[in-house]
């Protein structure tokens, strides 16, 4: 399976975009995640919401690798492609997962918790 389609990517992408101006400020956008990738045999989670307009490679999200601290941060695409869990099984795109909240909700939740709950 193809991790993101044209139309998830593009509004990655515009999340970025719109985000670009305001990072790193008290304006940041807090957006709902776009789209919810995990590892079906590794325990891996993540929610991104936007993609670097001046590197498309990187997304930015929430990030729980399994080991109990969830983050925020970026991730390479490229990465999370070539990422198989501990059967072999690669990283899939949850198909039926419509945020129902910002991100920055779902990271207080999953910092309580010690793993993203989506």
């Amino acid at each position: 399976m193809k991790l993101l389609t044209k139309p998830l990517k593009d509004q990655l992408i515009r999340n970025g975009f719109q985000q670009e101006p305001v990072r790193g400020t008290s304006d940041e956008i807090d957006f709902k995640p776009v789209v919810k990738f995990f590892t079906p045999d590794a325990g891996a989670t993540w929610l991104l919401t936007e993609i670097l307009p001046d590197n498309q490679e990187l997304a930015f999200g929430l990030c729980d690798l399994g080991v109990g601290f969830p983050e925020l941060g970026m991730v390479s695409l490229t990465e999370l492609q070539s990422l198989r869990g501990n059967l072999g099984l690669p990283v899939e795109r949850d198909r039926n997962f419509k945020a129902s909240k910002t991100l920055m909700d779902y990271a207080r939740e999953a910092w309580l918790a010690g793993r993203i709950v989506a």
